[in-house]
């Protein structure tokens, strides 16, 4: 069998930390019935990093559903700071304190991975990403790991179940394989283009064999307009210069009037090499940057017992409401309840933590991928890298 939960056993509060269970067992055998405030919030972004964009909402959500509680949180996709409250939940501790182990690795893993892929998009400056990290992690995440990549920016996917799930068709070119079984590039390439529907760009994978100079000019001549593109994929060991090497390739089919064929580019890619190679290549795959993102180290803390403010030492007691600037996008953190405050800049505020179950009903209708990805980019546009 594959080592994974059944998502029942997720839904049924299993996959849970053993000192909750204990826990649970006191306060039952102890009569105590307190209603609790908790927040999710995080203290401290992976280096070099000032923002992130929350995603696992959804998940959250179809975890916590049917439970006794209120939820509210930041809308999918929304832009978070540190030590703001991004997911609210308040009920009986003893009704959904078992939950909180998946509910921190569902909005953890999740955000990590979609705010990763908006850092990558954002570094290349428009130019498409596509996301190509499935097979550095355990296929079973497969879903949830391109679904948040397209999210947080990503152009396409390029598993065949992932792409399924966002309504999208899946995103590919060619592996080395086929050139290998072929034994030419050039012979993998008409092969493609034989036997591969024509809605399907024809991108050429280029470094298996030869220098990509001569290979990406042996492939235009070969398929001519039908050629959409060439992809390098140049192992570490021998890429040198890789920006030199794509100025090269331009150069080389430029000069022979090919310059409607792209450069796409893959192969160990970051956001800091992609803002290096973006004055030579027109598109990214990117992988296990993006797949193995650092997680954000969200924590869940209960911040007030039976309407009474009460955290630990460490964390801020009381409910409390995010307010957004409309106009410059700064926030404030104010206890509840406030009344949305003015902006120094002068804009308007509004709430950020919507409601999102309400007795274990769902309390507003989640937007598709699309509509998550659209906000995503739209945010983008003012946040700095």
């Amino acid at each position: 069998m594959f080592h994974t939960a059944d998502p029942a056993d997720i839904k049924a509060g299993l996959i849970t930390d053993v000192y909750f269970v204990r826990t649970l067992e006191i306060l039952r055998r102890k009569g105590i019935q307190s209603v609790v405030t908790a927040e999710v919030l995080l203290k401290a972004f992976p280096a070099g990093w000032t923002w992130g964009v929350l995603a696992g909402v959804e998940e959250a959500a179809h975890l916590l559903t049917g439970l006794p509680v209120d939820v509210d949180a930041f809308p999918e996709g929304a832009l978070f700071a540190t030590h703001e409250p991004v997911l609210t939940l308040r009920g009986r501790y003893v009704d959904w304190a078992h939950y909180e182990t998946a509910l921190l690795g569902l909005l953890c893993q999740a955000s990590g991975i979609t705010t990763k892929a908006a850092r990558c998009k954002k570094a290349a400056e428009g130019r498409p990403v596509v996301s190509f990290g499935a097979r550095r992690m355990h296929p079973a995440l497969a879903p949830m790991i391109e679904r948040n990549a397209f999210v947080g920016g990503c152009d396409g996917v390029a598993v065949v179940k992932s792409a399924e799930l966002i309504h999208e068709d899946p995103v590919g070119t060619m592996p080395h394989a086929l050139v290998l079984l072929f034994g030419d590039t050039v012979a993998a390439a008409k092969a493609f283009h034989e036997c591969i529907d024509p809605k399907v760009k024809r991108v050429v994978l280029i470094d298996t064999f030869n220098d990509e100079k001569f290979e990406a000019l042996r492939v235009a001549e070969a398929l001519g307009g039908a050629l959409y593109g060439v992809r390098l994929d140049t192992p570490t060991s021998r890429r040198g210069n890789l920006l030199q090497i794509l100025r090269e390739v331009r150069w080389e089919l430029d000069l022979r009037g090919f310059d409607r064929v792209k450069l796409f580019v893959s192969g160990g890619l970051d956001e800091a090499e992609i803002r290096v190679l973006n004055p030579a290549a027109d598109a990214y795959g990117v992988g296990t940057a993006i797949s193995n993102a650092p997680v954000m180290n969200f924590a869940l803390d209960i911040v007030e017992i039976d309407g009474k403010p009460l955290a630990k030492r460490g964390k801020l007691s009381g409910h409390k409401m995010v307010y957004r600037c409309q106009s410059c996008g700064a926030d404030q953190v104010l206890p509840e309840p406030s009344a949305a405050p003015a902006c120094p800049c002068g804009g308007s505020t509004a709430p950020m933590l919507l409601p999102l179950l309400r007795g274990g009903g769902l309390a507003r209708p989640l937007p598709s991928t699309q509509q998550l990805r659209a906000a995503v980019l739209e945010q983008l546009a003012r946040a700095p890298l």
